[in-house]
């Protein structure tokens, strides 16, 4: 969709909605959304990053170091965000990007080969968590957001395509038909081996991050949650840089502040601090994924792509095309009443057991 009108790029998500709603509605439907994404987004990294770094100081220094509040590893986190927000554009991370996808395939391997190694634990048991219908339910909810939250990139998509060249001879979406298709591979590299593995040797007492569940060999855990640290610093500034644009189109243009290196430097570290401050506050892994993957990532990835789509090409009544956009449709919307009831549910179970800054 990033070229569907010859002639015309549609480098951001909400200029495809202006072409789609109209100027100011599609302002209004696409930016919250895509804003809500983005901003979920960089808090569950600031919590990922945090809980690897206290899981890595945890393994290499358990018998001789002071416990460390989780707080305080989500600062040192934040506090790599406070430099790399300010570098200009997406070309600018690219480096970080690759390290990142690269930290990515190499940390989810390490996870299923250690969980190989471990063997199968204990005691394990295959049935439901919960130990209730109502529990057994609220947990799909949630698994079916954390199921959404997996496949987020489709929000920056536009924004990543528009880093590519295009002349009508070689337009940009035949280089990045490649580069999705590599994504989705590593994506499936990375998930499913780790998913049934660390199934099969934990049953259902494996962590939300397996990484927590690993504890030996300590060198090898140690490293694939560095690796995460990493991929989640190169991930968070994916989703960061879309934001930035914003806040400081919307300083620029609308408050009329005068662009400066000043400006760019307060409003930066402003939105790092305001992820990192919601991070500690609420550093509920699990729960923050099943809820924003349904809240926010089925509106921008599932159901309203395919709206813009019936909306802009008009495809025939009851067509392939028109059936199967309908049906995204349909099952977009499910997921985004159902799966933030299941997230929710879970933080406010996990937020009762918890001393806040702690």
């Amino acid at each position: 969709m990033h070229e569907m009108v010859p002639g015309k790029r549609f480098d951001r998500y909400h200029e495809l909605g202006q072409h789609a709603f109209g100027e100011k509605l599609g302002l209004y439907i696409v930016v919250p959304q895509q804003l809500i994404v983005e901003v979920g987004v960089n808090i569950v990294y600031m919590v990922t990053g945090g809980k690897s770094l206290k899981k890595f100081h945890d393994l290499v220094c358990k018998s001789h170091c002071k416990d460390i509040k989780l707080t305080f590893f989500i600062m040192i986190f934040a506090s790599v965000h406070f430099v790399l927000s300010h570098l200009p554009n997406f070309n600018s991370i690219s480096g970080v990007s690759l390290a990142a996808a690269v930290m990515s395939l190499s940390y989810s391997t390490i996870a299923w080969v250690a969980s190989l190694h471990k063997g199968v634990q204990e005691n394990v048991e295959y049935g439901y968590e919960a130990s209730t219908t109502a529990g057994t339910v609220f947990n799909f909810f949630t698994a079916l957001g954390d199921v959404a939250f997996a496949y987020a990139g489709h929000n920056v998509v536009l924004e990543i395509q528009a880093t590519i060249p295009s002349t009508p001879e070689k337009p940009s979406k035949g280089p990045m038909w490649k580069g999705v298709l590599v994504a989705y591979f590593v994506v499936a590299l990375c998930y499913f081996p780790v998913a049934l593995v660390g199934y099969r040797m934990f049953g259902n007492k494996v962590e939300d991050n397996i990484l927590i569940s690993l504890e030996k060999p300590v060198w090898l855990v140690a490293a694939a949650n560095m690796f995460v640290v990493v991929h989640v610093i190169g991930s968070y500034q994916i989703y960061a840089m879309p934001v930035f644009d914003m806040i400081e189109t919307v300083l620029v243009k609308k408050l009329k502040f005068k662009p400066s290196i000043l400006l760019r430097f307060v409003s930066r570290n402003i939105y790092v601090a305001f992820t990192m401050f919601v991070a500690i506050t609420f550093p509920f892994f699990g729960g923050l994924l099943g809820f924003f993957g349904g809240f926010a990532f089925a509106p921008t990835t599932y159901f309203l792509p395919c709206i813009m789509w019936l909306a802009i090409y008009k495809p025939r009544k009851f067509g392939l095309s028109w059936w199967t956009n309908w049906i995204c449709i349909i099952l977009g919307l499910l997921l985004m009443i159902l799966s933030p009831i299941g997230g929710l549910r879970n933080i406010i179970l996990q937020a009762k057991h918890y001393h806040f800054y702690s």
